[in-house]
């Protein structure tokens, strides 16, 4: 089976009962949302949509004692993302974000700044972090409409102090939308307790479900200032040629992908039964490991901060001498370790990072990770670096 260590582009492998509940439902249930006759097959539907929007509130800390309405399901967290980017900002606006976004975030604030819009990019440090000094000053001088962050760099793991950046956006009165790809699932983040306007996520990472799901978490107030991205059936209003300004039906036209809310579903019981807090002590045991190890190979080159406090177990490294796509190539061909070279669809992070436009080899731990798996690719790295000193 090899060692899969790309966990930060998916999570692999899934629960059982992600696939199983997948298949159950297209087997067994089947029916459309809200748009059918079979009263037993659709209630059930419903109920179980009702009851994953449900789960990722109070997962999120949502608003309204934590409201299933106010969980939009999207296909991905860049539709997520551009859903809110884009249906919140108009030409004029100002819109602020930092130099370690993903291209979920760069290339929609790009594509509205041709359009007029104002973008600030603020520049994080070498390791991939955002001072609170600089972002406050950042914020006095633009007074921008929109924050738009990620809790955690997916090139190198770099963890922001989101409660202090939320806390600075809260005093300033200006909305900051949270891109929690990397973080949601393994590290607790509340909506309502940092006033967090839009918190997107994706399924198929750290919340351990199926690729073709991910959402949105609303602020009441700040979802009604957003305008819908797509609009079209919700199997609702009917009679009306407007798209409904009632939640969730505002932002979802469209079937919506029901077998990956089934298996988000599923995925979501499982880590609640299994204990969110014993897979993130896993997680940061394996980081601890992998760290250490990384830190005593002369050779390699690490990028981000060197604990564990300040970081997820998602790690970006070179080794001298050895392109990081040969790298994952070796790893893979000699060892059957799954890593991922190259830029990680962040050009702006690399710069930050000081490896543009070479990128990096990224190494993401996973709560299906193992010891062996990490010393594993501990003795492959050793191997390749002493091959390389001839």
């Amino acid at each position: 089976m090899g060692v899969y260590l790309n966990n930060a582009a998916t999570s692999w492998p899934k629960p059982r009962v992600v696939a199983e509940s997948m298949a159950n439902f297209i087997l067994k249930a089947g029916a459309n949302l809200a748009r059918g006759s079979s009263s037993c097959r659709d209630i059930k539907t419903l109920d179980m949509v009702t009851d994953c929007r449900a789960n990722i509130a109070s997962l999120f800390g949502g608003y309204c004692d934590h409201d299933p309405r106010y969980v939009t399901f999207t296909s991905n967290v860049t539709e997520a993302l551009n859903l809110v980017i884009k249906g919140f900002l108009r030409p004029g606006m100002t819109v602020l974000t930092s130099s370690m976004e993903h291209n979920a975030v760069m290339r929609p604030l790009r594509h509205l700044e041709r359009d007029g819009v104002n973008l600030v990019v603020v520049q994080c440090d070498e390791k991939g972090y955002m001072h609170e000094e600089i972002f406050e000053d950042k914020l006095k001088k633009h007074m921008p409409d929109l924050v738009v962050l990620n809790h955690a760099s997916n090139v190198c793991g770099t963890l922001q102090d989101l409660k202090a950046l939320c806390r600075i956006c809260r005093d300033k009165g200006v909305p900051i939308v949270v891109d929690a790809a990397q973080t949601a699932g393994h590290i607790p983040i509340s909506v309502s307790e940092n006033d967090i306007a839009a918190l997107c996520f994706t399924g198929h990472k750290g919340l351990l479900g199926p690729q073709g799901i991910g959402g949105v978490v609303w602020r009441p107030d700040f979802a009604d200032r957003v305008m819908p991205l797509i609009e079209g059936g919700t199997g609702s209003f009917s009679h009306e040629e407007i798209q409904p300004k009632r939640l969730p039906d505002k932002f979802e036209a469209g079937t919506p992908n029901l077998p990956g809310i089934a298996g988000l579903q599923a995925a979501l019981l499982w880590a609640d039964n299994e204990g969110r807090d014993k897979l993130a002590e896993k997680l940061n045991e394996l980081g601890e490991r992998l760290l250490k190890g990384l830190m005593h190979i002369d050779e390699v080159i690490l990028y981000g901060p060197m604990n564990m406090k300040e970081r997820l177990p998602v790690f970006a490294l070179n080794v001298k001498g050895i392109d990081n796509a040969k790298l994952a190539l070796d790893l893979d061909e000699r060892w059957g370790i799954e890593t991922r070279p190259g830029l990680h669809c962040a050009p702006r992070a690399h710069m930050t990072l000081g490896t543009f436009p070479e990128g990096a080899l990224r190494v993401s731990i996973g709560p299906f990770n193992t010891k062996d798996d990490v010393d594993v690719l501990l003795d492959a790295l050793s191997t390749l670096v002493r091959e390389s000193r001839g």
